[in-house]
């Protein structure tokens, strides 16, 4: 999925699936259709799978914020 794609199927507030890459101090990083968001003060594992909420898109960055579902 290029990143218009993803800007065009997705917006705020919309409740997506993805994949925890990266967990660090301040939140995860979660995999969703080929990009990445962070969930602040979000803390799982490696590897697991979890529904998260957009809060915020950035698309000039390519980047999007997101929140537990």
């Amino acid at each position: 999925m290029s990143w218009q794609q993803f800007l065009a199927s997705h917006q705020v507030g919309d409740v997506i699936e993805g994949v925890v890459t990266k967990e660090v101090p301040f939140g995860s990083f979660v995999e969703s259709d080929g990009f990445t968001g962070l969930a602040h003060q979000q803390s799982w594992p490696v590897g697991t799978r979890v529904s998260v909420r957009i809060l915020a898109i950035d698309p000039e960055r390519q980047r999007f914020s997101l929140t537990a579902a």
